[in-house]
C-alpha cells in the first residue's frame, strides 16, 4: 500500500507527494505540524496541511528571503527574523560577517525542536553564538522594539492561523518603527495565481508605509503555482541601486549576484497587479 501526501492548494487543485516514513503529527498549541519522508523531495515539513519547506528545494526560498535584502543594505549588523523556526533563513543571514547578531522569533516552539531534529542541514545555525532565538509572539517583538534593527525579515506560513496578522498594515507599520533610519524588511507574499488579492493588498499597504517599495519572484517547486513573490520596503535603499559587483562572494544554490537584478523583473500579469 502507498502512503501519499496531498496539499489542496484551492479548492480544486493541489499537489501530492509519496510518502516513505512519517516522523511527527502533533496539534501542537497553535497549529497541526507533521515531519514526513517524500520519495521526491526528501523530508518535508508541513504545518496546518501546507507544505514550509523540503529538503531538496529549500535553499530558494531561504536565500531569496535573506540575501536580495542583506546586499542592499550597506551594514545589516542586527536582524529580526520573524517566523522561520526551521532555520533556514538564519543559515543564510550567518554568510554574512557584517551581521553582529539575528534574532528569531517564532510562535511555536515546536517547529524550532523538530527541525532540529529532522532538518539539521536546514537549522544547523541556530546554535550560532550570533543569533538568538526567542520563541513568542513576532508581532508583539516588533512592537516593542522600535528604532532596533537593520533589517527585519518576516518568514511566515501563508495567511491563515497564527500568520494572520503577520499581514495586516498594522503589523508593517510596526516593522517600519523598529527599524533604524535607513533600514530595509522583505517578506514572503504568496503567489499571483491563486492570491492575486493578497500580492495586491500587501503591496498597496507597504506602498502607504515606505518611500521604496520592490516585488521580486522566485521557482519553488512545492509551493503553490511554483512562482512565488517576495516585497521588500526600504527607508532608503534601492536593492535595483545595487551594483553587480559590490557584492561579495558567498556559497549559494540559486541566489547569485546576476540574478539580484533580474529577480525584480516580474511577468507582466504580476506587473500588472501591483501598478
Amino acid at each position: 500500500m502507498e502512503l501519499w501526501y496531498t496539499e489542496k492548494q484551492t479548492d480544486s487543485f493541489g499537489i501530492t507527494a509519496k510518502v516513505t516514513e512519517t516522523y511527527v503529527r502533533e496539534q501542537t498549541d497553535f497549529q497541526d505540524l507533521s515531519m514526513i519522508e517524500t520519495e521526491e523531495w526528501g523530508t518535508m515539513l508541513t504545518l496546518d496541511g501546507m507544505v514550509m519547506t523540503t529538503v531538496r528545494d529549500e535553499f530558494v526560498y531561504h536565500e531569496m528571503v535573506a540575501h536580495p535584502a542583506l546586499v542592499t543594505h550597506p551594514n545589516p549588523e542586527f536582524v529580526l527574523v520573524v517566523g522561520g523556526g526551521d532555520g533556514g533563513v538564519i543559515r543564510e543571514i550567518m554568510k554574512h560577517p557584517k551581521v553582529k547578531k539575528a534574532v528569531l522569533v517564532d510562535i511555536d516552539g515546536k517547529v524550532i525542536e523538530y527541525s532540529k531534529k529532522y532538518l539539521p542541514t536546514i537549522a544547523g545555525e541556530l546554535d550560532n553564538p550570533r543569533v538568538e532565538v526567542i520563541v513568542n509572539d513576532g508581532y508583539m517583538h516588533i512592537h516593542d522594539h522600535k528604532n532596533t534593527y537593520d533589517v527585519i525579515m518576516v518568514d511566515s506560513t501563508e495567511p491563515v492561523g497564527p500568520a494572520v496578522e503577520l499581514f495586516s498594515k498594522g503589523f508593517y507599520q510596526g516593522i517600519f518603527d523598529a527599524l533604524k533610519e535607513d533600514g530595509i524588511f522583505v517578506a514572503q507574499t504568496d503567489n499571483p495565481w491563486f492570491k492575486a488579492d493578497l500580492i495586491q493588498t500587501v503591496n498597496r499597504d507597504v506602498k502607504e508605509i515606505f518611500p521604496i517599495v520592490r516585488v521580486y519572484s522566485a521557482n519553488i517547486p512545492t509551493y503553490p503555482s511554483g512562482l512565488w513573490t517576495f516585497t521588500m520596503g526600504s527607508k532608503k535603499h534601492d536593492p535595483l541601486q545595487v551594483e553587480e559587483s559590490a557584492i561579495p562572494e558567498f556559497e549559494t544554490k540559486y541566489y547569485t549576484p546576476r540574478l539580484h537584478k533580474a529577480a525584480f523583473v516580474l511577468p507582466k500579469f504580476v506587473e500588472d497587479l501591483i501598478k
